[in-house]
C-alpha cells in the first residue's frame, strides 16, 4: 500500500507579505523646512558663542599681560636647563622708557627660574627722565629678585646709557665693556638753537602772547638772555647732580674720592680701556664673560643653565610692504619737539630728531 505526501509552497506574494498584526512602516524622506532653520541658527549660534569667548579670554589675557606680548628666545647654554640667566637688552636712544625695557623687567620678575640677569647696554643715553625710569626698575628688580646683575656694554654705553650701568650697585667685577665700547659722556644737555638771524633775514617775527615773559624761556626765536641762562643753568646742575650721584650708588670708588668723578664728569667720551683705568668700568670682555661672571656670581652650574633673552612681537610697521604714515614725525611734531624745554643724558648736541613709536623704544 502505497503512501502519498504532499508539501505545500508558499507562494512568492504570500512570502513577502507582512503578518496583519504590524503597524505600517512609514519613511520619511526629507526634513521640514523648519527643523533645517533650527539647525543652522544653532551652529551659527556655536560659532558666534565661540568666537566671542575667544574675544575676551584674549582681551583678558591681555589686560593683565605686563609683558608687552614680548617671547623668550634661547640664547645659549644648557637647552633644557631649568634655571637660567635673563639678558636684557637696552638698544638705542632711550626715550620714554616704558617699553620693551620695561616689559622684558617685568618678564624676568614674574619668572622664578631666573636665577642671575645680564643687562646688556648699546645705547648713547636719552632723556632724563627715561633713563632714570629704567636705572629705578632695574635696581628694584635686582633687589625684590636678590639675584646677582651684571652689565655687558656694546658699542656704545655712553651718558644715559652708562647711567643705567650704575644697577649693579656695589658687586664687585659686575661691569664689563667690549674693547671696541665707547662709553663716558658724563653730563647733561639742554639743546638750543636761535633762529632769530634766520628769521629777521625773512623778515618773520616772533608775535607769541605769553603769561610771563619765561614762558619763552628756550624759544628758539630769540638768543637766551643772561638772566634766563642763569636759571637754566640751576636746572641742568641739579640734574647733573643727581647723575653723580646715581654713578656713585654704583662705582664704590668715586664715594670715596668724589673729585676723581667731577675730574671725569665733563661730557667727555672714553675708550674701554680708559674707562677702566679711570673705574668707570671692572673688565673689559664680550657678553660671553658678562655670562660667565653672573652664572659664577649666582652658583650656578653652565651646563645646567640656559640663557634666554627676550624679542618684541612683530609689528606691521616691520613689514616692508606696510604703511609706515604713523611712525614718521610730523613737521609739526618736529617743531614742538625741537621747542619743547628738555634735558638730556645724550651723547650727542643734534637736536632729538627721532620720535617714540609704541612698542618700540627702549
Amino acid at each position: 500500500m502505497s503512501q502519498t505526501t504532499t508539501s505545500t509552497v508558499p507562494s512568492a506574494s504570500a512570502a513577502q507579505a507582512p503578518p496583519a498584526n504590524l503597524p505600517p512602516i512609514t519613511i520619511h524622506t526629507g526634513s521640514s523646512l523648519l527643523l533645517r532653520i533650527l539647525c543652522w541658527l544653532g551652529w551659527v549660534g556655536c560659532f558666534v558663542f565661540l568666537a566671542l569667548f575667544l574675544g575676551l579670554s584674549l582681551g583678558l589675557r591681555e589686560y593683565f599681560d605686563r609683558s608687552g606680548g614680548i617671547h623668550e628666545k634661547y640664547h645659549s647654554g644648557a637647552m633644557h636647563g631649568r634655571d637660567k640667566v635673563a639678558v636684557i637688552t637696552i638698544d638705542g636712544v632711550i626715550l620714554k622708557g616704558s617699553g620693551f625695557v620695561k616689559h622684558q623687567i617685568d618678564r624676568v620678575r614674574d619668572d622664578k627660574n631666573v636665577k642671575a640677569i645680564v643687562v646688556r647696554v648699546n645705547s648713547p643715553g636719552g632723556t632724563i627722565t627715561g633713563s632714570d625710569y629704567i636705572h629705578h626698575h632695574l635696581v628694584k628688580l635686582r633687589q625684590e629678585k636678590k639675584v646677582p646683575m651684571v652689565v655687558s656694554m656694546g658699542g656704545i654705553a655712553a651718558s644715559g646709557g652708562y647711567y643705567l650701568a650704575m644697577a649693579v650697585g656695589d658687586q664687585q667685577r659686575t661691569i664689563y665693556a667690549e674693547p671696541t665700547t665707547t662709553t663716558g659722556s658724563i653730563g647733561v644737555i639742554v639743546p638750543h638753537y636761535d633762529l632769530s638771524g634766520l628769521l629777521t633775514h625773512f623778515n618773520v617775527k616772533d608775535d607769541s602772547i605769553v603769561s610771563h615773559p619765561r614762558k619763552q624761556l628756550m624759544a628758539m626765536t630769540k638768543p637766551i638772555s643772561d638772566e634766563d641762562r642763569k636759571i637754566l643753568q640751576v636746572y641742568v646742575d641739579d640734574a647733573f647732580s643727581r647723575f653723580k650721584d646715581i654713578i656713585k650708588s654704583g662705582r664704590p670708588v668715586f664715594r670715596q674720592a668724589p673729585e676723581k668723578l667731577d675730574d671725569l664728569a665733563t661730557g667727555e667720551i672714553f675708550s674701554a680701556r680708559q674707562a677702566k683705568d679711570h673705574g668707570l668700568i671692572d673688565e673689559l670682555g664680550f657678553i660671553e664673560d658678562a655670562i660667565d661672571r653672573a652664572l659664577e656670581l649666582a652658583d650656578l652650574r653652565k651646563e645646567r643653565t640656559r640663557v634666554v633673552e627676550y624679542e618684541q612681537p612683530p609689528s606691521l610697521f616691520d613689514l616692508p610692504f606696510a604703511s609706515d604714515a604713523e611712525a614718521r614725525p610730523s613737521a609739526l611734531g618736529l617743531i614742538l619737539d625741537l621747542n619743547t624745554p628738555q634735558a638730556y643724558y645724550l651723547a650727542t648736541t643734534l637736536p632729538p630728531l627721532v620720535t617714540q613709536r609704541s612698542g618700540v623704544q627702549p
